[in-house]
């Protein structure tokens, strides 16, 4: 079944610009600039001003159930953007041991972690993180990693890839909990 024509808006807030071409998306707020490209996605994406406020509305023509969807999912990542660009993104990541105290290392001023003894192997594993995102320890908590950033896509790989990295092999997972996993996903700037 096929709708002739399916819609979602989303409110643009104050100080924050998005300008929209060949579905190329810019949004720039007080933290920076942030651009994705949805081109792979065939819709109607327009910026409305008005003299109080701004509203993006997207527009789906002649749509299936599967692009439909694509609609609300587009909306989103635009939403995500804009909270990223006026709040920000903050993931705490907590080490998680029995026996062997994991030592994570952070490199390159918060571009990268060294992660050390990990069930008492020699191995060290490095990871990287995504651009835009910094990595730091926490002050207030023992063994909790901090990775703040812009795009939450970003944040939330940096930390997939930090998870991944301690991921226990040729043991059972049920009786060996170790491993960096994340405790906590807020915004950097909290009401």
């Amino acid at each position: 079944m096929r709708d002739v024509l399916q819609t979602e808006e989303l409110e643009v807030p104050e100080g924050v610009s998005i300008e929209i071409k060949s579905r190329i998306i810019k949004v720039t707020g007080p933290r920076g600039t942030l651009t994705k490209n949805v081109r792979h996605v065939d819709m109607d994406i327009r910026v409305l001003k008005t003299k109080k406020s701004s509203k993006v509305t997207l527009a789906v023509w002649q749509g299936g159930r599967k692009h439909v969807a694509c609609l609300r999912t587009i909306r989103s990542l635009i939403n995500n953007m804009v909270i990223g660009v006026t709040k920000g993104f903050l993931y705490k990541m907590r080490a998680v041991y029995a026996h062997f105290p994991i030592n994570a290392i952070i490199q390159d001023s918060g571009n990268a972690i060294e992660i050390r003894n990990f069930l008492g192997e020699k191995t060290v594993r490095h990871v990287k993180m995504l651009g835009g995102v910094c990595i730091s320890e926490s002050k207030a908590q023992k063994d909790e990693l901090i990775l703040e950033g812009n795009d939450i896509e970003n944040v939330s790989q940096s930390a997939a890839s930090i998870q991944g990295a301690c991921r226990v092999r040729n043991k059972d997972i049920r009786k060996f909990l170790d491993g960096i996993y994340v405790s906590d996903r807020t915004t950097i700037t909290q009401e």
